[in-house]
């Protein structure tokens, strides 16, 4: 695990890919935790009529599946970067395990999170909370998780989040009392269950953006 801080998106992007790149079957799976200041990034299908009036913040076209989000800071934004093939799970079972390790952090919070059928993430009642957006690389993966804790919303009205017109956005903090590293440190509880990880290292020796 790396706690990368309030972090520019395209930097820890291209380290994302760097580190895709260049692993290899010896290589340790990752967790990335970042905030990043505010940005819209715009997946490979998106399409610019979802993006209305994004005005001062800038726009990112990357190379994850989806259509266009929104990242700030009072988001969780985790990436976790797997070898999908030694571990032995498909693309479908890795996304429903973060989708259930969402699901978990928020019901500890008595916050019961959805999936909706044909939408992927995370949503309460009929309001997004969670997205997912990812990338596999002969079988590994990287982009990956942004849960909405206590941030700025009003970004979000500036675009079609994920892609559908009038969805609705919620945060954590707007259901229950929050505390983002507690937050963040549940998170990273739940994912490591749910992906079978016994032990969480915190790793400071490299700085990925290098």
């Amino acid at each position: 695990m790396r706690r990368l801080g309030l972090s520019d998106y395209e930097p820890v992007w291209r380290a994302m890919q760097k580190f895709t790149d260049n692993r290899d079957e010896a290589s340790v799976d990752e967790l990335w935790l970042v905030q990043h200041p505010p940005v819209f990034t715009q997946g490979q299908a998106g399409k610019a009529e979802h993006l209305l009036a994004p005005g001062d913040i800038p726009v990112i076209q990357v190379d994850r599946g989806g259509q266009v989000t929104y990242h700030g800071p009072g988001q969780i934004v985790a990436y976790p970067l797997v070898d999908l093939r030694r571990k032995g799970i498909g693309v479908k079972q890795f996304v429903c395990r973060i989708e259930q390790a969402i699901i978990e952090v928020l019901d500890s919070y008595g916050v019961t999170g959805e999936r909706v059928p044909g939408a992927p993430g995370i949503y309460v009642g009929a309001e997004k909370i969670a997205s997912l957006g990812l990338r596999v690389r002969h079988g590994r993966t990287f982009h990956g998780l942004a849960l909405n804790v206590d941030m700025d919303l009003e970004p979000f009205q500036r675009i079609n989040p994920c892609g559908f017109t009038g969805l609705r956005v919620t945060m954590l903090s707007q259901l229950s009392a929050v505390d983002f590293a507690v937050v963040e440190g549940r998170l990273v509880q739940c994912l490591a269950r749910q992906l079978g990880y016994s032990d969480v290292y915190e790793l400071t020796d490299r700085d990925v953006k290098s």
